[in-house]
């Protein structure tokens, strides 16, 4: 829907309000977490892991303030985790874009505004299983549709029960608006992949 749409179809009082929101919903918008730090509910962790098991390093490249890598340690598992920003948790002003850094598996809640590179690398830098939280509307797009055809996707859970987000770790008004997903990929896959509901 464009603006124009947009403003159309809402009367004129209501359209600022209504423009803001849906554009924060999308992620575009002024207020959006400056570099997406919106922290990862313990719940989406807790789920994967009762669904998905996971072999050797784990690496969490946008750790912020340990909300997945702590959950990860509680579990046993070896974690490697980094972020662009110094949250007080693991290894800040590290970039993964340009990280040279290998390991088995990562788990991460990519920043939205740049998922599609951080699949690629993410992917580049594994040898088991890639985990992404990200929005279900991660499925659109034709530049996706490629992605997702040439890479090993295995299986997309979808949360039946919308995540109730945090922007910089503060809850927001109107939280849990979006439908997530985990995306896991596997290395050596080729199958199609499946959808399942957490």
């Amino acid at each position: 829907m464009s603006n124009d749409e947009f403003v159309s179809f809402f009367p004129e009082k209501e359209v600022s309000k209504k423009l803001k929101r849906a554009q924060s919903l999308v992620g575009f918008s002024n207020e959006r977490a400056e570099f997406d730090f919106y922290p990862t509910p313990p719940e989406a962790t807790h789920a994967l892991l009762q669904r998905e098991k996971f072999e050797g390093l784990i690496w969490e490249p946008s750790c912020g303030d340990g909300a997945i890598s702590s959950i990860l340690e509680d579990y046993g598992y070896d974690v490697h985790s980094t972020d662009l920003i110094d949250r007080g948790y693991g290894k800040g002003g590290e970039d993964f874009l340009t990280s040279d850094f290998k390991s088995a598996n990562i788990i991460t809640n990519p920043p939205f505004s740049i998922a599609e590179p951080f699949l690629k690398h993410a992917l580049n830098q594994t040898t088991g299983k890639v985990a992404f939280l990200c929005k279900l509307q991660f499925l659109e797009g034709a530049k996706r549709k490629i992605i997702f055809e040439s890479s090993p996707l295995k299986t997309v859970y979808v949360f039946s029960k919308r995540l109730s987000m945090t922007r910089n770790g503060e809850k927001m008004k109107n939280s849990g608006m979006i439908c997530f997903a985990w995306y896991i990929f596997q290395h050596g896959y080729t199958g199609e992949p499946t959808l399942s509901w957490i």
